[in-house]
């Protein structure tokens, strides 16, 4: 049995993955226990800048610095989500949920968090119920790789799910040069 999916690993969406909500996805894991789990969509930036709703975060947010749809689930809530350094403890703002990642407390002042690598904002996350996510992945519907701190705040969004599936070599880096739709092949 494989090992399930841990904070700070990505769920990548297999080729043939058709729920419009992750489609192509790559998601961030922040959160797995026995009653569930839930993480943010890496690669689905709105045009909608941060500013239009956390006006204070505007200047502390990565490139592209617009709002991302973090899942399904929530959209009316935002998620900030940072990238740490190793070894260095997170500012007070930030709750480490694995050795590169970290949440932001949004509510307390940007200045806080000012020496994180990199800052995203989602509004809503996804989310899975105890043994959901794990049933996927047995299922074949996920690829589980480690998270590199640069694919939070990846400057060319739209590409992320190819990239990280081309670092992982052999087939892996086949599979991503799969056409969106096959069909028209």
């Amino acid at each position: 049995m494989s090992t399930p999916p841990r904070p700070g690993d990505l769920l990548v969406a297999v080729p043939h993955l058709t729920d419009p909500n992750f489609r192509r996805a790559v998601v961030l894991v922040l959160h797995r226990d026995d009653e569930g789990a839930f993480g943010v969509v890496l690669n689905r930036p709105i045009p909608v800048p941060v500013a239009a709703v956390l006006p204070a975060w505007q200047e502390s947010v990565a490139e592209p610095s617009t709002l991302f749809q973090g899942g399904p689930v929530g959209l009316d809530g935002a998620l900030g989500v940072a990238t740490l350094r190793a070894g260095v403890a997170p500012p007070r703002a930030v709750t480490r949920v694995a050795s590169g990642f970290g949440l932001v407390d949004l509510d307390a002042e940007p200045e806080a968090v000012r020496d994180v690598l990199g800052l995203r904002v989602f509004a809503g996350h996804a989310g899975w119920s105890g043994g959901q996510l794990e049933g996927e992945v047995a299922a074949g519907d996920w690829f589980v790789f480690p998270a590199l701190p640069a694919d939070v705040v990846s400057t060319d969004p739209e590409h992320l799910w190819r990239t990280v599936m081309r670092r992982q070599g052999g087939a892996m880096a086949i599979v991503s040069t799969f056409p969106d739709d096959p069909s028209l092949n």
